[in-house]
């Protein structure tokens, strides 16, 4: 017996769009897609109808520093609380990020999400860590500390522990680093997806990594070289190269609205992903937060380091970036929420999240037309939205 039937006259699915149907929901995964919107239902089975609206996969967020006051680099433990509030904002399943910093931060991480959630959990999924360094290039730090950058030919022994069975999903290094491509080979080979970012890597040496097995590009444009029209950088090897995936912040801020727009029209919806890159001012008010030990002030428009005033992040939700895309690219709602949730599930290689089809994790999200969320389920279950 199904436990949920939700109904929607759009309905994003792994291979298609879905002009009216049902999805049936059995013990938290789906079990059924119908295409017709009116479907006979068991007595006692609730229904919830999403009239007008549009049915899609829950988001994912694969760049996330923290949230509501709490900074995942300084205090791992924090993963869970922050999860219980990411479905206000449609997200399902983030990857947490710990910046440069010392070993410690990392091994806290991976022992917070070795713990698993506390009894009763019905938030967002940690799907793995991201370590953001400690193997950045120190000509294009940003708001990284600059004391803990190492070269990857130094890594410690905990590197050698690196992989997907520990917990670590994503490492961003600076591919021309020495070491580094020895190190690409090395993390890819334990299933961690490695990405470009924080980097001086010319095209040539981009384009190196992305043969060695970088398949990913952290927040494109940023701390890295501009594109040029002779000396395309890595931002631009990143773009012409279709096997790898290229991450934005698009805050409006961090890159430029007309940039944001070429980079959409070069990579498409197949290879954008779209990262809020939020800190620990993601729905708080303007203040005084931490990112990796530092001081970061948020203020309505930006995430900034307290001493020189560089931007630090950011404090945007990813409902929020959805729009903001949408404004900048032109894309269509459809398009625009394939960007956190197809494109990072095939960035990270999930099976059963960021996507509808049979068999999958029911964790869903209900929008309008213009990209206002209306509800979030977790596991089949409501978690945000009016029918909790």
């Amino acid at each position: 017996m199904s436990s949920l039937v939700i109904t929607a006259d759009t309905i994003v699915l792994a291979d298609r769009i879905l002009a009216g149907g049902a999805v049936v929901v059995v013990d938290g995964l789906i079990a059924e897609i119908e295409e017709a919107r009116s479907i006979a239902i068991d007595q006692g089975v609730r229904r919830i109808d999403a009239a007008g609206l549009i049915l899609a996969p829950g988001l994912l967020d694969i760049q996330l520093n923290g949230g509501f006051g709490s900074d995942f680099t300084d205090e791992a433990e924090t993963i869970w609380a922050v999860g219980t509030r990411l479905p206000e904002y449609g997200v399902t399943g983030f990857v947490p990020t710990v910046v440069t910093s010392d070993m410690a931060a990392r091994e806290r991480m991976l022992s917070a999400l070795a713990a698993g959630p506390p009894d009763g959990y019905r938030g967002a999924t940690p799907l793995g860590a991201h370590f953001e360094g400690p193997f950045l290039s120190p000509n294009a730090a940003g708001a990284h500390d600059s004391a803990y950058l190492r070269l990857p030919s130094e890594a410690d022994s905990d590197v050698a522990g690196w992989s997907s069975e520990t917990g670590v999903r994503m490492v961003t290094l600076a591919p021309e680093l020495d070491g580094a491509i020895d190190l690409v080979s090395a993390l890819t080979s334990r299933g961690v997806v490695v990405s470009a970012g924080h980097s001086a890597a010319n095209r040539e040496q981009a384009v190196a990594a992305f043969d060695a097995g970088v398949t990913y590009a952290t927040h494109l444009f940023n701390a890295m070289p501009p594109l040029g029209h002779r000396q395309p950088g890595l931002a631009g090897a990143a773009l012409a190269d279709t096997r790898v995936a290229v991450g934005l912040i698009a805050d409006g801020l961090h890159v430029h609205r007309d940039v944001i727009r070429i980079a959409a029209q070069a990579a498409g919806h197949e290879r954008i992903s779209l990262v809020t890159d939020a800190t620990a001012g993601l729905g708080m008010e303007p203040g005084r937060y931490l990112l990796g030990g530092q001081d970061v002030v948020v203020d309505p428009e930006s995430v900034r380091l307290a001493d020189d005033g560089r931007l630090a992040g950011s404090a945007l939700s990813a409902d929020e970036a959805l729009r903001r895309f949408a404004s900048m690219s032109g894309w269509s709602a459809v398009e625009v929420l394939a960007t956190m949730t197809s494109t990072p599930r095939r960035l990270l290689g999930l099976a059963d999240r960021g996507t509808l089809r049979v068999g999958a994790r029911a964790d869903m999200t209900v929008f309008t037309s213009d990209l206002r969320l209306i509800g979030t389920f977790v596991g089949g279950e409501p978690v945000h939205g009016p029918w909790r």
